[in-house]
Parts: C-alpha cells; structure tokens; sequence
C-alpha cells in the first residue's frame, strides 16, 4: 500500500510577478516585443504549459495595457492595489490568492522571457521530491528566481517590506536546494533598461 505522501504528492502552484513600473525602462518593458511576442507574454507561456497547479499573474501598473496585449490560457489575473509598496507586495497578494490546498509556490518574475517550461518542470520537480523549504535557481554563480517557496516559508514572504525578494531570508535557512542552470536550460537574464532588451533581441 502507498503511504499518503506518495498517494498525494506536494502540488505546486505558479505566480508571475508583473506588477513593476519598469522606471528604469521607460515604458511599459513587459510589453517590449521580443521574437513577435511581448516580453511577458515568453513567462506566461512556458507557465501554462508547465506542470504547475494554478497559475496567477500579478499586475499593478498600466493593467489595461498589459491585459489587452497578453493572451493568458490559464493563467488567471490578480491585481496588486498597492504596486508601488515594491516587489514584497507583489509577492504577498500573489499568494494570497493562489489555491490554499497547494504545498508551495514557483515563483517567476514577468522581465525574464528566457525562462522555460523544461526550467519550471525540473523545478516543480525538485520541489516535491525534495519538500524543501525552497528550491532556488543559480544563474551564472548568484541565486536567483524562478524560485520554489514552500509553504512554510509564506510567512517570511508576509513579513517583508519594500522592493525586496526571499534572498536574504533564504541565504540563513540550510533546507534550501540549489538548481544550477544553463544555457541549456534556458537564460535568467532579466530585462531591465532598454539595453538590456536590445541585447536580448540579438542574442535569439
């Protein structure tokens, strides 16, 4: 007989954080075209083909645009009232409103377009073999998201302030798994000036 943590293995959601002002751009960079698609809309769609459970998107600033632009399968919408409180925020209202029987959260960020489904498969999959308290992404030797928070972290994620992720609080935990990435798996460069948008195009 299976035991129960076989029979119901840990079921993981996804939330997209997509709710920046994207100053140092510009303009709205989320919706910057890259290979005939936004920029954001690469995130939304390695996700919704992904292994995750339910998938939310939040979104703050220029949300009309930014809706009329994206074409969002199932990934479903959540709306941060607040979006110049920071990143914190973001995170908050995104987990608040994902599914309570879920055993942990991937998070991804809407400026990285390199991520892809296999990225979010291996993750989702350490997750739930592991039942870490995190699984996180190494990018070029620095840790980085798309980054698995069980659920036993959400409160640390509730506790923070301002324009601020879980690094800090995870860089003092020992129940954390790293997951090297490479260009093979795909590219973790985030999209923040429009040279770094330019210089992505050129490398696709």
């Amino acid at each position: 007989m299976r035991s129960r943590a076989e029979a119901d293995p840990p079921q993981i959601g996804g939330l997209i954080l997509a709710a920046g002002e994207a100053r140092r751009f510009g303009a709205q960079k989320l919706l910057a075209p890259l290979e005939g698609r936004p920029l954001v809309q690469h995130v939304i769609d390695a996700a919704n083909k992904s292994s995750l459970e339910d998938i939310a998107m939040v979104i703050g600033a220029n949300a009309a645009a930014l809706l009329a632009a994206v074409e969002l399968g199932r990934t479903r919408i959540v709306s941060n009232p607040d979006p110049a409180r920071g990143l914190a925020s973001s995170l908050q209202v995104g987990l608040r409103a994902l599914d309570p029987r879920l055993h942990a959260a991937l998070v991804l960020l809407g400026d990285v377009p390199g991520v892809t489904t296999a990225l979010i498969d291996e993750l989702v999959s350490l997750g739930r073999e592991s039942r870490a308290a995190a699984v996180v992404s190494v990018w070029r030797g620095r840790r980085s998201p798309p980054v698995v928070l069980h659920k036993r972290v959400w409160p640390d994620a509730f506790a923070l302030e301002g324009d601020i992720g879980m690094r800090e609080v995870l860089g003092n935990r020992e129940d954390v798994i790293e997951l090297a990435v490479t260009n093979a798996m795909g590219s973790l460069e985030d999209i923040d000036t429009v040279e770094d948008h330019a210089r992505v195009s050129r490398s696709r």
